[in-house]
């Protein structure tokens, strides 16, 4: 028996990310293709972005993985659905179609569209922000998760994260992913449904 001490009594966030990492990993071999995609869904603060970059860091398909994060395409603070949207028509849909897709970062200074990124779909890809997850996406990916986590813990990381620039949105944002689940259900369409303390 090992006596280091255990992530899970000093870290449990960690440890719960890890297990969420490796159940995704899992799931991705499974799928046996050289594209898959990977959706990541969860309310600010689950821990969506971070598990991604772990994700690419452990990828486990031979070459690279294209990670495209929400926060870079949401238009805006009043942006959860449009962002959804332009990532569903621009990325998701030309990937699943064998077609190049190219999607504009929105600067959240200037707050306009910024430099262009394509997309290529003979790659993985993931794509995680909130809302990401709905009926319709569901169909143009292959794994599906949803991160559950509580509010409180949510709020500490997303404002120890982005602090005094978010602070005054929180509920704004809030709302948004409130209208989300109702209308969309994503843990209904996940293929995991995985939880972060």
């Amino acid at each position: 028996m090992s006596s280091a001490p255990s992530r899970s009594s000093s870290d449990p966030v960690a440890a719960a990310r890890a297990v969420a990492v490796a159940r995704i990993l899992d799931a991705v071999v499974a799928v046996e293709a050289s594209n898959p995609v990977v959706l990541i869904d969860g309310r600010s603060g689950a821990g969506k972005s971070t598990i991604a970059q772990d994700l690419v860091a452990r990828w486990p398909i031979r070459g690279r993985v294209q990670l495209v994060g929400l926060d870079s395409i949401y238009p805006g603070w009043d942006g959860l659905a449009d962002g959804v949207e332009t990532a569903r028509r621009q990325i998701l849909v030309p990937h699943a179609r064998g077609l190049i897709g190219v999607w504009q970062r929105w600067d959240w200074t200037a707050e306009e569209p910024a430099e262009a990124h394509a997309v290529d779909p003979s790659l993985p890809l993931i794509v995680e922000g909130s809302g990401v997850l709905t009926p319709v996406t569901a169909r143009l990916s292959d794994v599906r998760v949803w991160l559950d986590s509580p509010t409180a813990s949510r709020r500490r990381r997303a404002l120890d994260r982005d602090g005094d620039t978010y602070r005054p949105h929180w509920e704004r944002w809030a709302e948004q992913e409130e209208r989300h689940l109702a209308r969309d259900e994503p843990a209904q369409h996940a293929t995991l449904v995985l939880s972060i303390p």
